[in-house]
């Protein structure tokens, strides 16, 4: 009976907190931005959909990991930190956005096997600046959900953790090989040009946010 009480008393302490991680990170994954797109459109290509979906979902577990371990504090102490990372991934976006309506605006057949094929270490260093680059993953993983982590008990840290890289990893997972089922429609150059319309104006907005967020007055 009191292995019985301990195993019960486990349960109702990691459950709750791996859920609350899961839920939270769930919700500020899903929402559409820069990062999704390109692991969409490298799950349409089939391209290195492995290694770019393990390194997104690294990297948001490196960063839960280090809010919750108190990087938030620090990195809101460091002065001009989110205009400098606002505008350097405003640039990027800008010019990610630009090629993307280039594609889509050029007069080249594309088809889904032969549409920007690009090399792994290509396909990472994109993923890593659409990571990166945005002051928002930092608001989100370190800020946001650093801040409740630290907020649970000490014993119930690490469940909240595993939580939320759980849920990032299933997200990013599905992103890109749940792609593959709408290959059929991509077989179609007007379905790429339509997704690059799409992503460019995304990327567009996304980086006159950062500058709108930059230099509120």
């Amino acid at each position: 009976m009191p292995r019985l009480r301990h195993q019960a008393g486990m349960t109702n302490l990691i459950v709750p907190a791996f859920a609350k991680g899961f839920a939270l990170s769930a919700g500020l994954i899903m929402a559409i931005g820069a990062q999704n797109m390109f692991v969409l459109r490298q799950g349409l290509k089939r391209e290195h959909v492995w290694q770019v979906v393990l390194f997104c979902a690294a990297a948001d577990a490196a960063l839960i990991v280090a809010g919750v371990n108190g990087l938030g504090t620090i990195l809101s102490a460091v002065p001009g930190l989110s205009v400098t990372l606002s505008l350097g991934g405003a640039a990027f976006l800008c010019w990610y956005g630009v090629t993307a309506l280039r594609r889509a605006f050029s007069a080249s057949t594309m088809v889904i096997d032969q549409h920007g094929t690009l090399t792994l270490g290509a396909a990472l260093a994109g993923t890593a600046a659409f990571t990166f680059l945005n002051p928002h993953v930092y608001i989100d993983t370190v800020m946001l959900m650093g801040a409740v982590g630290t907020s649970l008990p000490a014993e119930q840290q690490f469940w909240f953790m595993i939580g939320g890289a759980s849920a990032s990893f299933a997200w990013f997972a599905s992103m890109g090989f749940g792609a593959r089922y709408l290959a059929p429609l991509f077989e179609r150059p007007i379905a790429w040009r339509v997704l690059d319309v799409i992503i460019g104006a995304v990327m567009l907005a996304l980086a006159a946010s950062l500058l709108k967020s930059a230099f509120p007055n």
